[in-house]
């Protein structure tokens, strides 16, 4: 795997099971309100080949 998809591959996925907590009963939302903006600045550029070369990410669909 390359550098950059362990890294991005190693933030997504406390962000996935984050999402998963805040779905239980009982989650502390408070911590899943501080944690997230967190986790998801601290997401590195994507791999190159995530995604269609012709997408846009800021273009609504």
């Amino acid at each position: 795997m390359c550098p950059d998809c362990e890294d991005f591959a190693r933030t997504v996925l406390p962000l996935g099971q984050l999402a998963l907590y805040a779905d239980m009963a009982g989650a502390d939302i408070d911590f899943v309100d501080v944690v997230s903006p967190s986790l998801a600045l601290s997401l590195p550029e994507p791999p190159s080949d995530t995604f269609p070369d012709d997408s846009d990410p800021a273009e609504d669909s």
